[in-house]
């Protein structure tokens, strides 16, 4: 279905101009756009791609000169890379997932599924689980026993979902994570040579000796807020005695592991192959480039900005300290 760039521009309160009737059916980068897209020009060095294909329209920065670049018609933006949150979100089919609940879904007894949710095909759904209203739960998904999940929820192909787990509404995840898989607890009878050196902080040699490792079971789950998105492959451990916390708003890229006991708060952002050790707390708005790494027991205050490979072994102070709120270049590398 068409799109019209005047409805287009509306949408993201842009001003349209030139022919404003023109109609899109999807965007593409300038050179290998065609009649039927809407170009993304949104600074100088894409727009010199349009020479090169055939737009009719394009969506361009606020400053440009739209009528110079040989268009028939432009959306103008002020801030380009917010705009494509609105223009991806108008353009993107998303998954299919069929109304209601497929015949090859098997849900258990006591499972209550809200008005409106999507089962797709081989779901499996334990007892006592509550799906909210309008979910979407996509193919070879599990839930198991007492999970809750809120309204609105995207749950992407291959997830699985533990006992006792709850996820917020309008929660997004993709393919393959796991969402309260049993932490990573294990235990000697005599001290262990981990407590050894971490004591000395590897000054003293520890003795060394057959030592076995006795598992701690899990006894908490993985609370996630609202409006929080997990990316492909993420593992989230479920709490020893308490709960594993996600803040609404917090997004998780792919492969990113946090481990049992953890809280993590609003807003943050954890990029690709990011690693907490357990029971690690984070505060609001924290950013974590990619392959950051987060010790166990330790808190890092609201706001701080780690660069990609950052290693943080000890407390980044509450935020507002010397650690905290602004922190960023001390962190970075």
């Amino acid at each position: 279905m068409g799109h019209r760039i005047s409805d287009i521009a509306s949408a993201l309160d842009a001003e349209a101009v030139g022919d404003i009737s023109i109609e899109v059916d999807g965007a593409a980068e300038p050179a290998s756009a065609g009649p039927e897209h809407l170009a993304l020009a949104m600074s100088p060095k894409f727009a010199e791609g349009l020479a090169a294909g055939h737009a009719r329209a394009a969506m361009i920065a606020d400053g440009m000169d739209w009528q110079a670049l040989g268009l028939e018609g432009a959306i103008i933006v002020k801030r380009p890379r917010f705009a494509m949150s609105g223009l991806t979100q108008a353009l993107d089919a998303g998954p299919i997932i069929h109304d209601g609940i497929h015949p090859t879904a098997v849900i258990e007894a006591g499972a209550q599924i809200g008005e409106g949710a999507a089962i797709g095909p081989f779901v499996v759904i334990g007892q006592g689980v509550r799906i909210g209203g309008n979910a979407r739960i996509a193919a070879h998904s599990s839930i198991a026993e007492g999970a809750e999940i809120g309204e609105d929820a995207l749950i992407l192909s291959g997830v699985r979902i533990g006992a006792r787990v709850q996820i917020g509404d309008r929660v997004i995840i993709q393919p393959g994570a796991v969402i309260g898989g049993d932490g990573f607890s294990f235990v000697t009878p005599e001290k262990s040579q981990v407590e050894a050196a971490r004591e000395s902080l590897g000054k003293e040699d520890a003795a060394v000796a057959p030592q076995s490792w006795t598992r701690i079971h899990s006894l908490g789950t993985v609370v996630i807020g609202d409006d929080v998105e997990i990316g492909a492959n993420a593992a989230i451990d479920r709490g020893t005695v308490a709960n594993t916390e996600i803040g609404s708003g917090t997004k998780i890229d792919n492969l990113v592991h946090i481990g049992h006991n953890c809280r993590i708060g609003r807003d943050c952002l954890l990029c690709g192959q990011v690693g907490f050790a357990g029971s690690a707390l984070l505060g609001d708005r924290v950013v974590l480039g990619g392959q950051c790494g987060v010790s166990d027991n330790i808190e890092i205050g609201s706001d701080v900005v780690a660069a990609g490979a950052t290693k943080i072994y000890s407390n980044l102070g509450p935020a507002g300290g010397p650690c905290g709120s602004g922190w960023a270049m001390r962190c970075l590398g």
